[in-house]
Formats: structure tokens, C-alpha cells, sequence
């Protein structure tokens, strides 16, 4: 998708800082955090919302990788959240499948 943020920073048009990329998946940190570790984590594959996933394989995998960056960044034992948010009233704002793995204080409940 040619408009698509994040497809811009998968093809390295537009800088972003990487902390995880393989074939299938690129994480970077977001620009605006909302914690002290905010992360985006996204499929290279352009897929609008998670409704639109038909792979549960590549789902697993972003799963596996959040855990991997939380250890990486010592949240895990703490405690983090993974967010995706779905459609406008959902709070999503780029059409590209993301998640957002957030942790490094409490977080509350409802989110606000």
C-alpha cells in the first residue's frame, strides 16, 4: 500500500528506531509512548485491521516475538500489555495491523 505509514517504514522510506525485524515481522518503537517501553509491533504484509488476518500462524509468531522484546526489555517478569486496536471506534489510526506492546509502570484498568 503506497499511502501506508507503516508499510513506508517496512520498506525503510521513513526512519523509525528497530528493535526486531525478521521476513515476516518488523517492532520499532513508537513515537508517541504511552509508557516507558512502547513498541509497535506489525506483519511486513500489509493487512488492514485484525479482522482482515487469515493467517493465525503469523498471529502466534508476533505474540512470541512481544514476550521475546518484553524479556529483552525486563517487563515480562513485571508485567506488560499488548494492545491492537480495531476500526475507528476501536482508537485505530493507521490501516496497517499492529500491536502495541507496552509496559515499565502500572498499568490501569479501564485503560481510560
Amino acid at each position: 500500500m503506497s499511502g501506508c505509514l507503516f508499510c513506508k517504514i517496512i520498506s525503510k522510506e521513513i526512519p523509525a528506531e528497530i528493535v526486531y525485524e525478521d521476513e515476516d515481522v518488523l517492532a520499532f518503537k513508537d513515537i508517541k509512548p504511552a509508557a516507558p517501553i512502547h513498541i509497535l509491533i506489525v506483519p511486513k504484509r500489509h493487512i488492514p485491521t485484525i479482522i482482515d488476518v487469515d493467517d493465525n500462524i503469523l498471529i502466534g509468531k508476533i505474540h512470541r516475538i512481544a514476550v521475546e522484546i518484553a524479556e529483552k526489555n525486563n517487563i515480562a517478569s513485571s508485567g506488560f500489555r499488548i494492545v491492537c486496536n480495531c476500526n475507528r471506534h476501536g482508537g485505530q489510526e493507521v490501516y496497517h495491523l499492529h500491536f502495541h506492546l507496552i509496559g515499565g509502570r502500572v498499568m490501569n484498568w479501564p485503560p481510560g
